[in-house]
């Protein structure tokens, strides 16, 4: 028989072709003479080789270890369904915040109550100040504990959160109280700095966020204050509160409302609304007038100052004399596209080219508007409440992009309704929620201060709306959220007595929006398939939702 020089199954150590010696076969008679191990070769196994196994195995078992026992895993917040806090002899008002306050990635609720003593039977003597006196409170989203406290001197004017977003500030809510203005840490209550209002200025909200112009490496903030013959504005330092330059007057009617834009080109500008349409103005010129190089490093924008005034420097973006209010769409947006409500239409303005997208023609517009993805195509789609007479008010959901309507509904406008809300799900779609009262919930045409509902909208059902009676108080404050990442719907809500300040009993509580879907009724407002209402409530049930 041939045989063959290449390794084979039946003969895997022979390495001729590797140039490896080999050795030749032992005859049969020394194999019978050798145990198995001996044969196989594990007698040359060393006790070095033994030592390393075990060890490797070891440490293996170590680090399994490690991480299932010593290293614990992440433990998830144990939320309540609902909870309640009530404080009595107390005045509240319209200020809601949602922050993450205590680190642990679930969102807390801050608002600001009136009275002689706050949550943690601190008093206002005790903090050295006259009494009543008043207390920015911050509660765990989770079972509305308080975090912490700090009382302020009296009278509240407004608050604003969220100021620490993208900055180096070490504080985030700015409180205009008294005839001060203190920036507050919303981790710790700890008052950062404190200031006197700037002299003859009555600021009104939204404080403006803009980049460091002093060059301290923290970015400031700018107040705007208007009355019947001027507007008045002025740089704060982000870092100390003290005004930087002199107050910049516009020598113009009343501003009703102002924002701050980011242009494309990257230039900021503070938007005016006037009798007349709305304006921008640039930072850089604001920031000019108020100090000799304070414009420095502020980017302008060409395409928008070749349409600007040569005597007041304003930007004419959209001429009328009935606008009522100005949104933008999409914070995150760069730039936002401009929703403008005026007395008969609400109208879309695009943020790049400054051009209208679309309008719909509407009645008089109750509140303000909000925003929701009713469809599928990734833009904010527009929720509005009109007046149509007899104490009854139209919902719309207008499409974000066309300004088609999209769907309606007819409600009783109750009394101390809050705006319309909604929080997004990961299917694309919001769930929507707004307030009134079916017709034929009522047997009278004219809304009672108590009568009010709750309603619950899914796109994907919109003939069918939940309806729960949840709240027969007074709302001062409502907010609807997210309290975690991705997770737990619910909202807040804030109610108290009839007049804001007034005192009474003030009760803050948060439910969970699904809770409200065990409870709530089905209501069918046209053909809505053959689902059950158990199905239809199984539905919402089943939804989780998104930050987007």
């Amino acid at each position: 028989m041939e045989t063959t020089d290449h390794a084979t199954e039946g003969d895997p150590l022979k390495r001729g072709e590797d140039g490896v010696e080999t050795g030749t076969a032992p005859p049969a008679t020394e194999l019978k003479g050798k145990s198995c191990k001996e044969v196989l070769g594990f007698s040359k196994l060393t006790h070095w080789r033994t030592a390393v196994f075990f060890l490797s195995l070891f440490l293996c078992l170590t680090v399994v270890f490690a991480f299932s026992f010593i290293i614990p895993c992440p433990v998830r917040p144990q939320y309540l369904i609902s909870w309640n806090r009530t404080f009595s002899e107390a005045a509240t008002y319209n200020f809601l915040a949602i922050e993450e306050a205590s680190k642990d990635k679930v969102m807390d609720v801050l608002f600001v109550l009136k009275g002689t003593e706050g949550s943690q039977n601190k008093t206002c003597g005790d903090a050295g100040l006259p009494s009543p006196c008043v207390f920015v409170i911050a509660v765990d989203g989770t079972d509305g504990e308080t975090l912490w406290e700090s009382p302020l001197n009296p009278d509240f004017h407004w608050a604003q959160c969220g100021l620490d977003e993208e900055t180096d500030r070490t504080w985030d809510c700015l409180l205009s109280h008294s005839d001060q203005l203190s920036a507050v840490d919303k981790y710790t209550g700890e008052v950062r700095w404190q200031q006197p209002q700037p002299t003859g200025l009555q600021s009104t909200v939204p404080v403006l966020s803009v980049p460091d112009v002093d060059g301290d490496g923290v970015s400031d903030v700018v107040l705007v204050a208007s009355d019947n013959t001027q507007t008045q504005l002025v740089f704060l330092s982000g870092q100390t509160g003290v005004q930087i330059g002199s107050t910049v007057v516009l020598d113009s009617k009343e501003t009703a409302n102002h924002l701050f834009y980011r242009t494309t080109q990257g230039s900021h500008y503070v938007l005016l609304q006037k009798d007349t349409g709305l304006y921008g103005l640039a930072l850089w010129k604001i920031a000019a007038k108020a100090k000799a190089g304070l414009e420095l490093g502020l980017k302008k924008d060409e395409h928008w100052e070749k349409n600007a005034s040569a005597t007041s420097g304003l930007v004419p973006l959209y001429v009328s004399d009935s606008v009522r209010q100005v949104l933008k769409i999409g914070e995150t947006a760069d730039p936002s596209n401009l929703l403008l409500v005026t007395g008969n239409k609400v109208a879309l303005l695009d943020g790049k080219k400054l051009q209208l997208l679309w309008s719909f023609n509407t009645s008089s517009v109750l509140g303000e508007p909000s925003f929701g993805h009713f469809n599928k195509d990734g833009l904010l789609d527009v929720v509005v409440e009109e007046d149509i007479g007899n104490y009854t008010k139209r919902v719309i959901i207008l499409d974000g992009k066309s300004g088609v309507l999209l769907w309606e509904v007819n409600l009783l406008a109750s009394p101390n309704s809050p705006r319309p809300a909604s929080i997004h799900t990961t299917n694309m779609f919001s769930v929507f929620m707004f307030w009134g009262m079916m017709p034929s919930e009522t047997n009278s045409s004219v809304p009672l201060p108590g009568e009010r509902r709750s309603y619950m909208l899914y796109p994907l059902h919109s003939k069918v709306l939940l309806e729960s009676t949840n709240v027969m108080d007074h709302i001062v404050a409502f907010k609807a959220t997210l309290l975690e990442r991705g997770r737990h719907a619910a909202y807040i809500l804030l109610t108290g007595p009839g007049r804001e300040g007034d005192e009474g009993t003030v009760v803050l509580g948060k439910r969970k929006l699904k809770q409200d879907v065990l409870y709530s009724t089905v209501l069918r407002i046209g053909p809505s398939g053959p689902q059950t209402n158990e199905d239809i409530k199984e539905t919402f049930n089943r939804l989780r939702f998104s930050d987007q």
